[in-house]
C-alpha cells in the first residue's frame, strides 16, 4: 500500500526519523507533566473541580489543556498564556512604533519581539494563576488542601504553574526547533486529542445504554463528524488563484512578457486568518459573563447565565457574529495587500488588466473582501456546530466539543502543517538523490 511505502520512506530518512521521535518524546512529557498535582493538593479529593470542568467556558479550557486543568496539574494553565501573550504583542503590533520597527528587522527583531512575548507570558501568568488558585478554594473540600499554611501553599502553587507554563513554552520551541511542526500547536491539540477518547466513550455509553441502545445514531453521528472534519479541511486550504503575468523590458524597448512562463499566481486563501478569529472571540465572550457576574441583580445573572452556555442560543449568536467581524479584521491586517502589489510591480509583475501599484493593491484588497464573506461565515457555522449538535443531534456535550469550534479547526490545521512539513522533507530527500548519487532515489518516489 502506498501508505505503509510512505511510512517506510519516513524511517529511512534519519534526521525525520529523529526529529519525529524527538517531538514524540517532548509531547510525551508534556502529558507526563499535565498528570502530576499540583504539591499540597489531595488527588483523591479532585472530584468537584472535575465536575466544575465538565462543561461551559471551563470545560472548554479544560478541553485545550489536555485535562491538566481539572487535575490541578503543575501543567494547569497549560500553554494559554503565551498564547493570549502572543495575541496581545501581535495586536500591539499595529498600533506601537517600536514592535513595527522590530518587525521589519528580520531575524533580529523577531527574536526581540519573542523575548517580548515570554516575559508577558510570566507576567499573564503570575496574574492567572491566583485566580486558578482561589478557584481550587472555592472549588475542593478544605480536606483537598494538606498544607497548613494557606500563603505557602498559594505563593508556592503560582510559582510552579509560572514555571510549568514556562516548561511547556519550551518544549513548544524545542519542537519548532529540533522537532517536526509548530510546537506550540502540537501541544494545543495533543491536549484535545487527550479528551476525545473519554468524551466519546462516555457519548457511546449514554447512547446505547438501556433498553434498545441507538447504535444507529451513534454511526450516524461519526459520519457527521467525518463530513464536518472534510469541510474543515476545504476552509484550511481553499484558495482563490490570480493569475499574474511578468515583463521585462526587451533590448530594442518596449516589453517582453511571461518572461517566467504564463502559468504564475497568487494564492489569496479563503481563510486567510486561521482559527485566530475564533480565539479571540472566545476570549471575548469570557467578558460578559465576568462582568455580570460581580452583580447580584436579576438582569445581570441573567446575563452571566446565557454566556457562560456555550451550547446556548444567545452566546451562540454573538459568538458567531464576532467571528465575522474579527476574521475581517485579521485578515486585513495579516495580508498586507500593498506590500503585495509593491513587490510585483518591482518584479516586473502584474496583474492582466489591473495597473501596477496602487490600482493592484485596491483590485487585491477587493478580492480578499469578497471571499473574505463566504470564509468567515464558513469559519462561524463551523464554530457554532457543537451547539447544534447538542440541541439538534442530542450529542453529549462533551462529544459534541469535537464536532466544530477550536477544537477541531486546530486538529486539522496542525495536522496539515505538519503533514505538509513531512512531506516536504520527502520531497527535498528525492531531490537530493538526483542531484548526488540517487541511492534515495527509490526510498522516496
Amino acid at each position: 500500500m502506498k501508505f505503509i511505502d510512505t511510512i517506510k520512506n519516513i524511517w529511512k530518512i534519519e534526521e525525520l526519523k529523529e526529529r519525529i521521535l524527538l517531538t514524540l518524546l517532548l509531547l510525551l512529557v508534556y502529558r507526563f507533566g499535565a498528570q502530576v498535582v499540583l504539591p499540597g493538593v489531595d488527588a483523591a479529593e479532585l472530584a468537584s473541580l472535575g465536575t466544575q470542568t465538565q462543561d461551559g467556558l471551563l470545560g472548554l479550557l479544560n478541553a485545550f489543556t489536555g485535562g491538566a486543568f481539572a487535575n490541578a496539574s503543575v501543567f494547569a494553565l497549560g500553554i494559554m498564556p503565551y498564547i493570549s501573550a502572543s495575541i496581545v504583542v501581535q495586536l500591539m503590533g499595529i498600533a506601537i512604533p517600536y514592535l513595527q520597527k522590530l518587525q521589519k528587522e528580520g531575524a533580529s527583531g523577531q527574536k526581540k519581539i519573542t523575548q517580548i512575548t515570554r516575559w508577558l507570558t510570566i507576567a499573564i501568568t503570575l496574574v492567572q494563576g491566583p485566580g486558578y488558585i482561589y478557584n481550587l478554594f472555592a472549588t475542593l473540600p478544605p480536606g483537598a488542601f494538606v498544607l497548613e499554611s494557606q500563603t505557602v501553599f498559594v505563593v508556592s502553587s503560582v510559582i510552579i504553574l509560572t514555571t510549568g507554563c514556562i516548561f511547556a513554552m519550551w518544549l513548544g520551541e524545542k519542537i519548532t526547533d529540533k522537532g517536526i511542526g509548530n510546537g506550540i500547536s502540537l501541544l494545543i491539540m495533543v491536549g484535545i486529542i487527550a479528551t476525545l477518547p473519554q468524551s466519546f466513550v462516555q457519548n457511546f455509553i449514554s447512547r446505547t445504554s438501556g433498553e434498545g441502545g441507538d447504535i444507529i445514531m451513534v454511526l450516524i453521528e461519526l459520519v457527521i463528524w467525518f463530513v464536518i472534519i472534510l469541510a474543515s479541511v476545504l476552509l484550511v486550504m481553499a484558495v482563490r488563484q490570480i493569475p499574474v503575468q511578468y515583463a521585462r523590458r526587451a533590448a530594442g524597448g518596449g516589453y517582453e512578457k511571461n518572461v517566467f512562463g504564463s502559468r504564475q499566481y497568487i494564492p489569496l486563501k479563503l481563510n486567510a486568518s486561521g482559527v485566530m478569529p475564533i480565539i479571540f472571540a472566545q476570549a471575548i465572550m469570557f467578558i460578559p459573563a465576568a462582568v455580570a457576574g460581580l452583580s447580584d441583580s436579576e438582569t445581570s445573572q441573567g446575563i452571566a447565565a446565557a454566556f457562560s452556555d456555550i451550547f446556548g442560543l444567545w452566546y451562540n449568536l454573538v459568538f458567531a457574529l464576532l467571528i465575522i467581524v474579527f476574521t475581517y479584521f485579521y485578515t486585513a491586517i495579516t495580508v498586507p495587500t500593498n506590500k503585495m502589489a509593491d513587490d510585483l510591480k518591482r518584479s516586473g509583475g502584474f496583474i492582466p488588466g489591473i495597473r501596477p501599484g496602487s490600482e493592484t493593491a485596491e483590485y487585491l484588497d477587493k478580492i480578499m473582501s469578497q471571499i473574505t464573506l463566504p470564509g468567515s461565515v464558513f469559519l462561524a457555522l463551523v464554530a457554532i456546530f457543537p451547539a447544534i449538535a447538542v440541541k439538534v443531534l442530542g450529542v453529549q456535550q462533551g462529544w459534541a466539543l469535537f464536532f466544530g469550534g477550536t477544537s477541531l479547526l486546530i486538529m486539522v490545521g496542525v495536522a496539515i502543517d505538519t503533514m505538509q512539513q513531512v512531506n516536504s522533507y520527502l520531497l527535498n530527500r528525492h531531490y537530493d538523490g538526483l542531484m548526488k548519487t540517487g541511492k534515495n532515489r527509490k526510498a522516496v518516489a
